[in-house]
């Protein structure tokens, strides 16, 4: 699970209750963009988007045992995803959602895939309809934001 609200941090309580709901469920829990709270509260781990393009060296900073993972869209944000370190990229969108009417498809998602020896996690508009397809590509694993609850019960 990926915390990622931008917009309010401030509630320590309610991270800290998501983050005792994800060890008793055996959820990894990270924290998006915020490297002190990962520390200071040893969450599982720090998650970058795409938007962060500090050239940093975060798995430096972060704490030993803890995960780094970082999305991308694009050769560009790969490479800058490498150079900050994380261990997954997830790679977006692969298919159309509603926010992104442009997409990668499964060719480009290949492509963009077999130029990092990055582990790959496939997101973005995944649905019942098109879940075979990811079979056809290098991802480790998938995500998602609305979907997979849906499709996890078909």
């Amino acid at each position: 699970m990926v915390y990622r609200n931008y917009k309010d941090v401030s509630n320590i309580k309610k991270l800290l209750a998501l983050k005792r709901y994800c060890k008793i469920k055996n959820i990894i829990f990270l924290i998006s963009n915020n490297l002190k709270l990962v520390a200071k509260y040893k969450f599982d781990g720090l998650y970058l988007p795409s938007f962060n393009k500090k050239l940093l060296k975060f798995d430096k900073y972060l704490p030993k045992n803890k995960i780094l993972c970082g999305s991308a869209h694009n050769l560009r944000e790969i490479r800058i995803k490498e150079m900050q370190g994380v261990q997954n990229i997830f790679l977006s969108p692969i298919f159309q959602t509603t926010k992104n009417k442009s997409h990668l498809g499964v060719c480009r998602f290949n492509t963009l895939s077999n130029m990092t020896k990055k582990t790959i996690t496939v997101l973005g508009g995944i649905t019942v309809k098109n879940i075979k397809k990811i079979n056809m590509t290098r991802a480790k694993g998938i995500a998602g934001i609305s979907n997979i609850p849906y499709i996890l019960k078909k």
